[in-house]
């Protein structure tokens, strides 16, 4: 075991001596390894200062990229897509509220007066919020239209954390697989509708039809919870107005 031997020590015998002299070689080593260690890393930032230089660039010209291309691109890119998508709207909205339902859909859908329609959108200005947003009116038009398939399609691609706008378009995939004649899929996606998002407009009109659905299935438990979730806690919505009823044929459905 190494002692400690003070500053001015001089050995007394040989031993002593050549103990100094292993301590000091041993010392020296260890300088001499620390001094090469320290030129090789040298050495080597020197010999690959081009290709460090190169990757401190990449990776800034990746940060500054995507900054440019969002704010260069991206940005007017949403902005031209929310135009071109006005007329469409226009015609949907005609679409709901008149009479000519199916031609001002089909125009929603395909556009007109030489403006894009939902579709074009949709294909034109791919991972813009105008497009996710005209896969929500594709899919409600084609629901209208009866093209229970092609609802499903659309309304599946779209994505919204919106109170109403998300509910909606689950409902209409539940409304389309009902047109199908898939009951299963429809009370799913009624159920999913649901629970999206809480508010006095969707979810009791969900639960509602989430709860005729499962007795139509035999799930007569389920839809006794549908219909009491709405008496208690939407008392004031539409769907609750002749609810007990609905309460007291589940009931006998479920002894």
């Amino acid at each position: 075991m190494a002692t400690y031997k003070k500053r001015g020590y001089k050995p007394k015998t040989k031993a002593d001596k050549a103990e100094l002299l292993e301590q000091e070689s041993a010392t020296a080593g260890v300088f001499k390894t620390l001094d090469e260690g320290a030129s090789k890393t040298e050495e080597w930032v020197a010999k690959n200062q081009k290709y460090i230089f190169i990757i401190v660039g990449l990776a800034a010209a990746i940060v500054l990229g995507y900054l440019g291309y969002s704010k260069l691109i991206q940005e007017p890119k949403e902005s031209n897509a929310m135009n071109d998508m006005f007329k469409a709207q226009q015609y949907f909205d005609l679409a709901v509220t008149g009479s000519e339902k199916d031609s001002l859909f089909t125009l929603a859908l395909n556009g007109g007066e030489g403006k894009f329609g939902m579709l074009d959108i949709i294909e034109e200005y791919k991972g813009t919020n105008a497009a996710n947003l005209a896969n929500y009116y594709a899919g409600m038009a084609f629901l209208n239209m009866q093209d229970y398939q092609n609802a499903i399609t659309f309304l599946s691609d779209f994505s919204s954390e919106d109170q109403t706008l998300g509910p909606i378009a689950k409902g209409g995939i539940g409304d389309a697989f009902v047109q199908l004649n898939q009951p299963e899929d429809a009370l799913d996606y009624y159920v999913k509708a649901a629970q999206m998002q809480t508010n006095d407009y969707t979810t009791p009109m969900y639960l509602y039809k989430a709860g005729n659905i499962a007795m139509q299935l035999g799930q007569n438990d389920k839809a006794l919870q549908y219909f009491t979730r709405i008496k208690e806690e939407f008392s004031s919505a539409t769907e609750a107005t002749n609810i007990d009823v609905f309460i007291g044929k589940a009931e006998a459905a479920s002894n």
